[in-house]
């Protein structure tokens, strides 16, 4: 059992002071603050001191196995094309050492500590790693599994099709212990888009795992794509197992067949995946979530061979959507947080997450006066709280 903690005067999203009660880990109750509150025999009383309190916060897009989190600088002279950026990346890896065990723990580490406490991370299976990197994340995730609820995608960084063998690593990561297979642009990297899904759905089915795919086709080329893949959902009743991660061509596509196709990933219970790039179309934000659909974000990658950007402050991801799209209303900078929480956690389908009882106890306190305050102004942690786990706290003035 877990220490029973009683947090008094907190604002829930910046509603009125309120109490929470935490057991084993749980939330057992929420109610209003009351000034005289006590904790019974037992209990771990925190003052809250009227800050705003937040649901642990969901990265729902990182790749953990590649980044040079807390290793010194990668100097980057890669190519501007995905190929270049593939093949730098293989090479680097394999001319380095780099250990994905030790990389994956310490921004994992750095992600909980400022507030996150469920991610999904996204695994090169590649042939020339074989399962190597996959271990290395895996051994973070069981490490950490009492406070950070951890989703991995076996993900084929170079595509199936062309690299002999990557079918059969796939399904080997899938029984190892993947939660998610992961897949890459069927059309632009695989080069035949309907034999690419077929392998990929047949590959989820035999596992019964949900599927991730980067969709980094543009325009008419990433819609026909996602056409097929819907198809496939639809055919085989995958409602709510599948997300599209980045999904450019939504962001380019004439309103009448962008709209045409928003209802139709509705209607099959498709997520969508945003890191909200600054320099590139990006799926419409209004658009996506009047017609229903579970749009969420995550950081792709955090300073890696790809990019030296990146952070693991959920909070900076959730103004960077605010920005790239241009959300500058208070209930839309509590949307572009719902991106990071709410929204994150629906899309992977993480459990028992939220502010209500019964909730796991995964809970953020700052200094702000609502969300949409957290989101502009990202203020320090002063308690992070996993599954009743006390992993920062600072009361101090």
């Amino acid at each position: 059992m877990k220490p029973t903690v009683l947090i008094t005067n907190v604002r829930p999203f910046g509603a009125a002071p309120a109490d929470v009660r935490i057991v084993d880990g749980t939330i057992a109750a929420i109610g209003a603050h009351r000034h005289a509150s006590a904790p019974g025999p037992g209990e771990t009383l925190i003052d809250g001191e009227g800050a705003l309190l937040l649901p642990g916060f969901v990265e729902g897009h990182t790749h953990l196995d590649k980044t040079t989190w807390s290793m010194p600088w990668y100097r980057n002279e890669v190519g501007a094309r995905l190929v270049d950026r593939i093949e730098n990346e293989r090479r680097w890896r394999a001319a380095s050492g780099h250990d994905a065990a030790r990389a994956s723990r310490a921004l994992a580490l750095a992600f909980l500590r400022a507030g996150t406490t469920r991610l999904r991370t996204h695994v090169d299976i590649d042939t020339d790693a074989g399962l190597r990197h996959l271990e290395g994340v895996m051994a973070t995730r069981d490490a950490l599994s009492d406070v950070l609820d951890m989703q991995i995608v076996a993900f084929p960084q170079s595509g199936v099709l062309g690299r002999a063998g990557t079918r059969e690593l796939l399904d080997a990561a899938l029984a190892l212990g993947a939660d998610v297979l992961g897949a890459l642009d069927p059309a632009a990297i695989d080069g035949d888009p309907a034999a690419s899904l077929d392998l990929t759905f047949a590959l989820a089915t035999k596992h019964q795992k949900p599927i991730d795919i980067h969709l980094h086709e543009p325009g008419a080329l990433g819609a026909f794509t996602l056409g097929l893949l819907l198809d496939r959902v639809e055919a085989e009743g995958l409602a709510g197992r599948v997300v599209v991660s980045h999904a450019f061509c939504l962001g380019a596509l004439p309103e009448r067949e962008r709209d045409a196709l928003l209802e139709r990933i509705a209607r099959a219970g498709v997520a969508l995946l945003t890191t909200a790039p600054a320099s590139t179309p990006v799926p419409p934000f209004h658009a996506a979530r009047a017609a229903g659909i579970t749009l969420f974000s995550g950081n792709d990658g955090v300073r890696d061979a790809w990019t030296p950007f990146g952070s693991p402050d959920m909070l900076e991801r959730a103004m960077l959507i605010a920005m790239r799209y241009d959300l500058r209303r208070d209930d839309d900078l509590a949307a572009a947080f719902a991106c990071v929480s709410t929204e994150a956690a629906r899309g992977c389908g993480f459990a028992g997450y939220g502010l209500v009882p019964g909730a796991r106890a995964d809970l953020v306190l700052v200094d702000a006066e609502t969300v949409a305050h957290a989101v502009a102004s990202r203020p320090p942690r002063r308690l992070v709280m996993a599954n009743g786990t006390i992993i920062a706290a600072d009361f101090a003035r």
